[in-house]
Formats: C-alpha cells, structure tokens, sequence
C-alpha cells in the first residue's frame, strides 16, 4: 500500500519558486516569471503565479498572470466599456487600421510596468500546513479557487504546492 502524500512531499519549496517584495514593478515581477522555468518530476513549466512578501518575508499575497496583463493595460483603457475597447481593435481587413496605435499602445504598457505589484497582487485565499494530506490541499484548491497554494511549516511559508502537482499524484492512483 502507497504511503499517503503531504502537502510537503508534492510542493515546490520557496528557494525554488518565485517571490518578490512587494514593492517590485510589474516589469520585475515579468522578470522574475520568466527566468523562474520549473521542473518537477521531469516536466518542465513557467511559473503562472509569484508570491509577494513585505519586507520581514511575511506573505502578503500573490501576482498571477492575468493579474499582471491586467495591470499593464495602457491608462486610456483603463475603466473604459468593453464594447469600446474591443471597438479600438476590430478592423477586419487591416489590423494596421486600428484606432489604437501599436507605439502608443506600447508606450501605455512600458508606463503601466513601472507600477508596484501591490496594486494588482491578489490576497491569499487559503494555505496548507506542510503535514496536511494532499486532499487537504485539494479541497482548499477547489473551494477557493485557486490553482496554488502556500505551503507553511511552522508558521512560514515552506514552498507552494500547484493544482498540476496535485493532479499529477491523483494521475498515479488513477493510472
């Protein structure tokens, strides 16, 4: 019989998974995703979320992807209607007719970079302990939505364990 799995024994520990201070711009928090390639056991990935700690390495939340396309949108989009945003795109023929021109609409993104990752980090929903069973980490997963969790051990986080992790092990039982 399989020994049960802990949250411990499937996660990525910390030193191995990206984080930042929280006063890091979204273009570093870019940085830090894309130099952070994972590899656990033999499948390789980019990061889709990183962790922000405040300056005594307390977690305060987390930056995922979306969080960070979101926050570079250019200003003059921000808080616009959908049907206006998706109107500045939409030339069927020539995408070169757009309303919206590439230069400034990458001017607005490199403005957007320098903006402190605090203002789009998302709060941290749930976490596990290090010796919870992975059906622990399942259930918060699915409860709340999330495809990460942190994991901690004695109060600090240990490492994070991600929903592919957890999948992976349920492939093992399954499979």
């Amino acid at each position: 019989m399989e020994q049960i799995k802990r949250a411990g024994d499937v996660m990525i520990p910390l030193d191995s998974y990206p984080h930042i201070p929280y006063w890091f711009t979204l273009r570093q928090a870019v940085v830090e995703m894309e130099k952070h390639e994972l590899e656990v056991g033999g499948r390789r990935s980019l990061p889709r979320v990183v962790l922000v700690f405040d300056e005594k390495y307390q977690l305060m939340g987390m930056v995922r992807r979306r969080d960070i396309l979101r926050g570079l949108e250019p200003k003059n989009l921000v808080g616009k209607p959908l049907e206006y945003r998706k109107k500045l795109f939409d030339v069927k023929i020539d995408p070169n007719l757009s309303e919206i021109s590439y230069d400034k609409m990458l001017r607005g993104i490199q403005e957007q970079a320098e903006r402190p990752v605090n203002e789009v980090m998302q709060e941290i929903k749930a976490t596990v302990d290090y010796e919870d069973h992975i059906g622990k980490a399942i259930y918060e997963m699915v409860s709340n939505n999330v495809s990460l969790l942190p994991v901690l051990k004695a109060g600090k986080v240990a490492g994070v364990v991600r929903s592919v992790d957890l999948l992976h092990e349920i492939a093992q039982l399954l499979l």
